[in-house]
């Protein structure tokens, strides 16, 4: 968004200053207050859409900057400590990250895959889901935007197989004939594929980094391990569920094969270019997922992989410059996470969690543990933005969850998958929603029916079922 709503930003600056001048409750600094007046007001005008998510970043800047609240008295310290996120490697991982998928994009990659899998799974819907969901799985761990992904290479080749066999946007009637139903399905695989891996979406490192600030280590190869089995019968489950509660009428797509393959002779063969995205591609998870036995941070992995690509001119440096979207991540990302890592440091969180944990007297773990995940995860109703939940609440709930008992990992982890899954209850819920919403092919009341069974189903996968691969894996 490029223009600044003023009605929903005044709301905005009023909500914050409110909560400025309220006193301070017992055990509570003013200067952590005050911090988190300004960020509860940010967090608010991204939900109210009061300014793109770098407007409202570059004002919480500024005013904690100009605030003091970080280094009462020292002007010099205060900008410097405001700024501090921007050197952080999390921040990094992921603006690296969406560089490398731009390779992913611009050598054509992507969409081969994606066409090699409709070519292998396309003759029925159904085959067609998986086909569609298994390329965006392939894609997934080195493109963290989930809506590059989605909405960059899987949803126009989607809406491309939907209207070559008549199921059209501009035609309601039609809707329902193929497009509905790959629209659903293409969705929520792209949201499983976002909880899979730490590098699946940009939430995902921001849950990392918020675990670690509460002295709880999550690598790269340590979510994915905790992930696989939920999340595998997930991508199993999930499109079949949605075949049985929201039926394509065209079952058999017997041309959908011979349309990828055709697809893929315009292509031409494999070029230089795909070749050297793919060994870096290669390269990449070759380090993340070794990268405990050798020492190598997945952010250093995250550079070898863009300098290869840079050096081997697959992408060049105006394709970095040019790469909006990720500047523009580093710059709200930075915001959220300093501001969330200071109110913790400043003694909110652990304060928060002191005061929860009164309220809960004696309640074991085992009872406190899906309550404060299935709050976290249906709380996401409010919430148009994924980055945003986990910004304004993953702290709080993992601080709260562990004064409790819950054990750290367990729940760190836990709420981590929320953060991909729960985009599944509504149209706005995550990066590629309002694109593939945005088709039209789907009714909002069906997308919010869909969603909100397809949250029970993950509930049953995730919860259930994840609880005893978590039990195998130790982590409980």
């Amino acid at each position: 968004m490029k223009e600044i709503k003023y009605p929903q930003l005044l709301i905005t600056v009023i909500f914050g200053v409110v909560i400025w001048l309220i006193p301070p409750p017992a055990g509570v600094t003013p200067e952590a207050w005050h911090l988190l007046a300004i960020f509860l007001s940010t967090i608010l005008g991204i939900i109210l859409k009061a300014a793109s998510m770098g407007t409202m970043s570059m004002m919480a800047i500024t005013l904690v900057a100009l605030s003091g609240v970080l280094a009462p008295g020292n002007p010099g310290k205060s900008i410097t400590l405001a700024l501090s996120s921007f050197g952080d490697k999390v921040i990094w991982l992921i603006g690296i990250s969406f560089f490398i998928a731009r390779g992913f994009i611009k050598t054509g990659l992507g969409k081969r895959i994606a066409y090699i899998f409709i070519r292998i799974f396309g003759k029925s819907s159904l085959g067609l889901a998986y086909g569609l969901g298994l390329a965006d799985l392939v894609l997934a761990p080195a493109v963290p935007s989930n809506t590059a992904r989605g909405g960059g290479i899987i949803y126009p080749i989607m809406k491309s197989m939907a209207m070559n066999f008549g199921s059209v946007p501009e035609d309601p009637a039609t809707h329902r004939k193929l497009g509905g139903y790959l629209t659903l399905s293409s969705y929520n695989m792209n949201l499983i594929t976002s909880s899979l891996f730490l590098t699946g979406t940009a939430s995902n490192p921001m849950c990392q980094k918020f675990a670690r600030n509460l002295g709880i280590e999550i690598t790269w190869m340590s979510w994915f391990a905790a992930a696989l089995v939920p999340a595998a019968l997930s991508i199993v489950v999930v499109p079949y569920v949605l075949y049985k509660i929201y039926p394509p009428e065209l079952k058999s797509t017997g041309d959908a094969p011979a349309m990828a393959a055709e697809k893929l002779k315009e292509m031409g063969p494999v070029h230089k270019n795909e070749w050297l995205m793919l060994l870096a591609f290669v390269i990449l998870l070759v380090l993340w997922i070794t990268g405990d036995l050798f020492g190598i941070d997945a952010t250093t992995t995250a550079l070898i992989g863009l300098v290869f690509l840079l050096l081997s001119q697959v992408l060049d440096w105006e394709d970095v410059k040019s790469e909006k979207g990720a500047w523009d991540t580093i710059v709200w990302f930075s915001a959220l996470v300093m501001m969330a890592s200071f109110l913790n440091s400043l003694g909110f969180i652990p304060w928060f969690s002191e005061l929860i944990k009164k309220q809960v007297g004696g309640m074991q773990w085992m009872v406190a543990f899906p309550i404060i995940v299935l709050v976290y995860f249906y709380s996401h109703y409010i919430f148009a933005s994924a980055t945003a939940h986990v910004a304004a609440m993953y702290s709080a709930f993992l601080a709260v969850g562990i004064s409790v008992g819950v054990p750290g990992t367990l729940l760190a982890l836990v709420l981590g998958f929320c953060g991909g899954i729960f985009g599944t209850l509504t149209h706005y819920g995550h990066g590629p929603a309002p694109v593939f919403f945005g088709s039209t092919y789907v009714e909002l009341k069906d997308w919010w029916k869909c969603g909100f069974l397809l949250s029970i189903v993950y509930i049953i996968l995730w919860m259930g079922v994840g609880a005893g691969w978590w039990k195998v894996l130790g982590i409980w």
